[in-house]
């Protein structure tokens, strides 16, 4: 695109090689600029940005209670930004993560109340068998109620979207009905949330942190080098870039798509079981289990703007897993008004999108040469013609 402004031309053209640095100046602008415009907000309700973007940082990063909670909710965001990018490099969108995060959830309680747990929180059971069954039956929920979405898309052409959408209600309908009243999964205090887990079922931590954080970590490269290494990544990417070479090149798209939604769901499961089952002051299907499948779309936006890389997920997923935290802390320590804390993530997110999107292009402001306008001189002694007399 091109325009002309007076001697000036204004070129923005789209960069042919985006490099790192492009991406990482985008999202540190786009926080600076969020701040500066939900610092007006925090004026017109009289507090002063700079105490509430201290309050939010020293909370979410330097607290006792609050950094705990950022790294649990920023490993949750990063899984869950996992589950987005693996079908994303098919050319896929897998919007399920809610309802595969439920689906593992329930899985893994469901191998928890067949040996027992809802007794009591003090019963004692083999852990060592049970934790493993109950790690590897949330994987498995997840990635079969991911594959559906996958297998329809590349059998029937069915729209990934709408499938997973829809997927999503069924199962949050599901819970519901398994933690409420007369539910099976129904916590002995019948306050409409899930059975606690015995502490003899809780997953080991280490350093303070549940041990699904680690291997959170341990996916950002082992997903880097699967999709850009293997032969399998390259099937992916090939479909992703062009399905009609790829039938060429023989890569099946039913195959295709039911894989890496079986993987999206598999790693979108190992969310779930992160945050209910491996969380320390959680342990449970809370009543309030509708807001993390809510949650689990800031791994979208995480992947987003990590594009599609594993790695580049980490620092975004750690910054909205800190704000979310911090945020509602500072909210009510400040008494400030209910929602101010999602009007910061929502323009962050928004600028932090919209900043990428524009990293993209490159503008260029050329100045035109001068053009000199001709002139006619008269030549020295020249006489003026003069029209004739009638």
């Amino acid at each position: 695109m091109r325009a002309v402004i007076g001697d000036y031309t204004i070129r923005v053209e789209r960069r042919a090689d985006l490099r790192w640095w492009h991406t990482t100046l985008a999202s540190v602008l786009a926080i600076v600029v969020s701040l500066f415009l939900v610092g007006f907000a925090f004026l017109r309700v009289g507090a002063d940005p700079l105490e509430v973007y201290s309050e939010i940082v020293k909370y979410a990063f330097l607290s006792e209670f609050g950094l705990p909670q950022t790294i649990n909710r920023a490993t949750f965001v990063l899984l869950a930004a996992f589950a987005l990018i693996v079908p994303l490099r098919a050319g896929l969108w897998n919007i399920g993560m809610p309802g595969q995060i439920y689906a593992a959830t329930l899985a893994a309680f469901g191998v928890a109340y067949a040996f027992g747990a809802k007794r009591s929180v003090n019963v004692q059971l083999p852990g060592e068998l049970i934790i493993p069954l109950m790690f590897l039956a949330a994987l498995a929920a997840g990635a079969v109620y991911g594959a559906i979405a996958g297998f329809l898309r590349g059998r029937f052409q069915v729209n990934e979207i709408v499938t997973t959408m829809m997927l999503n209600w069924a199962m949050l309908w599901i819970v519901a009905h398994m933690i409420r009243e007369g539910g099976p999964f129904m916590g002995r205090t019948a306050e409409g949330e899930g059975f606690t887990l015995p502490t003899s079922l809780r997953l080991p931590q280490i350093l303070g942190v549940p041990l699904t954080v680690y291997i959170a970590l341990a996916l950002a490269v082992l997903l880097t080098w699967f999709l850009a290494k293997t032969t399998l990544g390259y099937r992916i990417r090939t479909y992703g870039e062009s399905p009609r070479a790829a039938e060429y090149a023989g890569i099946d798209a039913t195959r295709i798509s039911t894989l890496v939604f079986a993987l999206g769901g598999l790693l979108a499961g190992l969310a779930g079981y992160h945050y209910f089952a491996a969380v320390p002051g959680v342990f449970k299907i809370p009543k309030n289990y509708a807001d993390f499948g809510d949650f689990s779309f800031y791994g979208l936006i995480t992947g987003l703007i990590a594009r599609n890389n594993p790695i580049a997920a980490i620092p975004v997923a750690v910054l909205f897993g800190g704000v979310s935290g911090g945020a509602r802390f500072m909210q009510g320590k400040l008494r400030l008004a209910f929602g101010i804390d999602y009007a910061l993530l929502g323009v962050l997110m928004i600028m932090m999108v919209a900043f990428q999107a524009l990293a993209h292009y490159s503008v260029r402001v050329e100045r035109q040469a001068a053009v000199p306008r001709p002139q006619l001189e008269l030549e020295r002694g020249e006489s003026r013609v003069e029209s004739p007399r009638h």
